[in-house]
């Protein structure tokens, strides 16, 4: 994930494929959100008090039918 240490896994809840990160939900606004400041961004990610919070907001989906589904990563320490 964000820190390349937490690891997510769960299966497509229409195919069963397993379904894969695509990255934080933030960086698909617009063409610039991507390199913005991530407590700044996160004011707009629909989560109540995630600026500046120990969560990162991910899109996952398969790849087979195109589910898509925003998981909430927490952070975690190295």
């Amino acid at each position: 994930m964000c820190n390349g240490v937490t690891h997510y896994k769960e299966n497509c809840p229409r195919c069963e494929r397993i379904l894969t990160d695509h990255g934080r939900v933030y960086d698909y606004y617009d063409d610039y959100s991507a390199y913005m400041d991530i407590d700044s961004i996160q004011l707009a990610d629909g989560i109540p008090g995630s600026s500046g919070g120990e969560e990162c907001l991910h899109l996952f989906a398969c790849s087979n039918c195109t589910f898509e589904k925003p998981v909430i990563i927490k952070f975690s320490t190295l």
